[in-house]
Order: structure tokens, then C-alpha cells, then sequence
């Protein structure tokens, strides 16, 4: 059975934010300037630079600011921010960011143990946020944590996940990040939470965020192409973690996604050579070897 996968897909690097944020050593801003603009030079229409979040919670974001004031931007090319209340809303717009990230989970237990309160409550409290993010123009994008599985309650309902992306889009979200936070998801669960999402939302609305911890990233993506899902974030080099998931690895490597788009040929408007090079650049900063097996594969070939 032959299944049309979309002609072209749309990948979202979170690298320099969700995948730099849980390092322990200070990057420097300059190596966190160079990486966007090696990455923006790869083509990416869209990267997640800056958290603009208290220091005292995420120190490797405190430089936010810096970065997005001496990256190179593009014509075209959307740059965003996360952002969790009005202060982090000020700074993002002080910074030039073109879109914000908001953000909730779809698991209660989530929610309450690691912000004390609801679902419900958590997104009611981006309601200024969004207000005033629409009032300047912005683009919002909603990201849902633990759409798949959670370390505290197990499984996730798709109809759980379906009211948090309503819950987004009443506050005025343009695009809905589902995302597997801590990498438990399957093929088929990928299938069955899209199409049960796509009844309601429309799919072109809709990205896939995959984290790589049961080495499922690439089979979900594949799955979640199949039933015509077509925005992907990844990060370059798999960098990232997650601190709820022992063992846990950061998103899938961009790298890896893009040799699958490229085997698929699904356009992407990406230099898959030019992000292996970023990710080594980035790699050999960090002092360890790049969490991609498709960009060490490439990058090995070239030094024979």
C-alpha cells in the first residue's frame, strides 16, 4: 500500500534553545552566535534562539539577550523565543524576536508537580502574554509537553492533548508543538494522536517534537508523515535532555532527520552538509562527539 507523504516539510531548529539550555558549562555568546548563524546559513526559515527565562532557573539562557543581538538575520527567517510570563514577553520584544513560544503539558500530574497548579490554570496565565504578543504582531506558537506519556502518570489521552492544543488556540496560537518530552512514544501512538488532533485542528497547524530516548524519533516522524503531518523541530548534533527522563536524550538530531527527508525526497530547503558542519562545530566546542549517527557518518567520510 502505497501512502502520499507531504511534497515538502518544514523543520523548526531548537538546537541553540531546548538543546543548549540543560548544558552545564557557560557557552560562551559568540559560539552561541556563530551556531545560529551557521544554522540560518543552512537554510533554516525558522530557529528557536533564545529562552528569555529567570537565569536563576535556566543560567545557560541568561545571555539571551547578547544572542539576539548580534546573530545575522535573514530576510524571511522567523527567530524565536521562549517565553513563560510578561517580564520574559518585554525582554523578547526588546530582543526583536519574530515569534514567542508559550507553554503547558498535557498531563495534570505534569502540571502540578512541577508548576503547582492545572492545566487549565497553567495556559489561563498566558493570557496577558498572548494578548500583548498579538497587539505587537507577533507569531505564538503553543508548545504540550508530555503529549505521549509522562514520568509521573504514564499514559496521555489524545483527548487530553486535544483540549490543551483548543485551550492554545483560543489564546490566539499559530502553530502547536506536540511534543514527546520524554521520548516514550510509538508509531502508532504517533498515528492515532494526529489523526485524533487533525478531526479538529487543522494538520498543516500541527508539529511533531520527538525526543530520541527509546530510539523511536525517526520511526515517529515517518509515522506522523504518513498522516500528512509536515512541521518537525529537531536539534543539530542531538543536543538536549530531559531532566524529567533518566537517561533521556535530547531531540532527534536534525541531522538524521534530514538524511530521512532527503531518502524520502521530501524537499526541506536545508544544506544537510552545512548542518553536519554546524554540529560538529558545536560538538567539538562541547568537548564530546555529536549525538547524530547520520552527521558523525558524513563527517567521518570526509576525514578518511
Amino acid at each position: 500500500m502505497s501512502v502520499s507523504l507531504p511534497a515538502s516539510v518544514k523543520i523548526i531548529e531548537v538546537g541553540p534553545r531546548d538543546g543548549l539550555q540543560n548544558e552545564k558549562e557557560t557557552i560562551p555568546v559568540a559560539v552561541k552566535v556563530e551556531l545560529v548563524n551557521r544554522l540560518s546559513a543552512a537554510g533554516f526559515s525558522n530557529i528557536e534562539a533564545a529562552a528569555f527565562v529567570s537565569p536563576k532557573w535556566v543560567p545557560q539562557m541568561a545571555t539571551s539577550g547578547e544572542v539576539m543581538q548580534q546573530i545575522t538575520r535573514k530576510p524571511g527567517m522567523l527567530v524565536s523565543a521562549l517565553v513563560p510570563n510578561m517580564k520574559g514577553l518585554e525582554a523578547a520584544l526588546a530582543a526583536k524576536a519574530d515569534e514567542i513560544v508559550i507553554f503547558g503539558a498535557a498531563s495534570e500530574a505534569f502540571s502540578q508537580k512541577n508548576i503547582n497548579c492545572s492545566i487549565a490554570e497553567s495556559i489561563e496565565r498566558f493570557r496577558e502574554v498572548a494578548v500583548a504578543a498579538k497587539a505587537h504582531g507577533l507569531r505564538m506558537r503553543g508548545s504540550i509537553s508530555c503529549s505521549f506519556g509522562c514520568p509521573y502518570q504514564g499514559d496521555v489521552a489524545p483527548d487530553a492533548v486535544a483540549d490543551v492544543v483548543k485551550r492554545m488556540q483560543d489564546l490566539g496560537c499559530d502553530e502547536f508543538d506536540i511534543a514527546d518530552t520524554i521520548g516514550v512514544g510509538t508509531a502508532r501512538q504517533v498515528q492515532q494522536l494526529f489523526e485524533r488532533l487533525s478531526r479538529d485542528f487543522p494538520v498543516d497547524r500541527l508539529a511533531g517534537h520527538f525526543h530520541d530516548t527509546y530510539g523511536q524519533a525517526l520511526a515517529n516522524i515517518y509515522a506522523a508523515l504518513e498522516v500528512g503531518v509536515s512541521i518537525f523541530h529537531s536539534s543539530v548534533a542531538g543536543l538536549g535532555g530531559c531532566p524529567y527522563a533518566k537517561g533521556a536524550t535530547g531531540n532527534v538530531a536534525t541531522e538524521d532527520v534530514l538524511y530521512l527527508m532527503q531518502g524520502l525526497g521530501i524537499k526541506t530547503g536545508i544544506d544537510l552538509q552545512a548542518v553536519v558542519d554546524a554540529g560538529q562545530f558545536i560538538s567539538n566546542h562541547l568537548g564530546r562527539k555529536a549525538a547524530s549517527r547520520a552527521g558523525n557518518a558524513i563527517a567521518a567520510r570526509e576525514t578518511k
